[in-house]
């Protein structure tokens, strides 16, 4: 089928599914050059809380851009007010398959005809949950990592998108400071997170053999590699029940991986550590989203 990219981008929304912790850092990157970014989430607190990082985030963001312009941020529970004209998608809910089926065939019924869709899902192919949807040529993956630190993005067609959407994107997405990368096949992780999920499976698993501690990988790490944070201080801020449904994931397409990483990652989920948004993970911060 053919696909008529969005027209009139600059005047045009754009809205974030889900309010967590990358779906406000999403939406923050698209509030940065003057417009005006729409988040939908059924739950008032997270909303709320996504509308104060926002917030409290954009003017320093909008100070280091060249031409960077605070834009609005709108929170409704209404997902038809959130789509209503916009030009891109971008879905950020939990890593279950049936739950991202179910939106985005409401995403193709009601968002406007000509918008882009996109998951930023960590681990699905977009191809995985189109079985509802009716033009799956505008529907993609965009995967984001940890904004607006990490601004590289994975994108990756669900095996119909038009071309035209994937060379709008890569025109597009640089000007709000986010950068794309096209996986040029089918590839579960995308390609940055291939290699993470190595990386991180292998921390796990030093630390859930006894072999070390998370503060000392990540000390080891820091000194190393040169950089702020270690593998567990990441998985932190990335929430450890969002770093579980991966690998449990990654472990449904290859049944040989390890399986102390994903025992290891489930004491803490069970006992509700869940990181930087609940205020303990494999670190205690002094107030959940206090890093994020």
């Amino acid at each position: 089928m053919s696909f008529a990219l969005p027209g009139n981008i600059e005047e045009r929304p754009v809205a974030v599914i889900g309010a967590g912790t990358l779906g406000r850092r999403i939406a923050l990157m698209f509030a940065d050059r003057g417009g005006l970014v729409r988040i939908h989430d059924k739950s008032e607190e997270a909303g709320a809380a996504a509308r104060r990082y926002v917030e409290e985030q954009l003017p320093d963001l909008v100070a280091r851009l060249d031409g960077g312009r605070a834009g609005r941020v709108v929170v409704t529970d209404d997902l038809a007010e959130a789509l209503s004209d916009a030009w891109l998608v971008i879905e950020a809910v939990p890593e279950r398959l049936d739950l991202k089926k179910e939106i985005f065939g409401e995403l193709d019924r009601t968002a406007a005809p000509d918008a882009i869709l996109a998951s930023n899902s960590s681990s699905y192919a977009s191809s995985e949950f189109i079985d509802r949807v009716r033009h799956p040529e505008r529907v993609l993956n965009i995967h984001f990592y940890m904004p607006p630190r990490q601004n590289a993005v994975d994108i990756m067609s669900d095996g119909a998108t038009a071309p035209g959407v994937m060379e709008l994107l890569k025109k597009e997405l640089p000007k709000y400071g986010v950068f794309p990368f096209e996986a040029h096949k089918e590839s579960t992780g995308f390609i940055f997170n291939r290699i993470w999920a190595a990386i991180k499976r292998e921390a796990l698993s030093v630390v859930a053999e006894g072999v070390s501690t998370p503060q000392d990988v990540d000390g080891m790490w820091k000194i190393n590699m040169g950089v702020e944070a270690g593998p567990f201080r990441m998985m932190d801020q990335v929430g450890l029940d969002v770093v579980l449904d991966i690998e449990n994931h990654y472990a449904d397409e290859n049944p040989h991986l390890p399986s102390g990483p994903r025992e290891l990652l489930k004491t803490y989920v069970d006992a509700g550590h869940l990181g930087v948004k609940t205020g303990r993970g494999f670190y205690t911060y002094d107030r959940p989203d206090a890093a994020a």
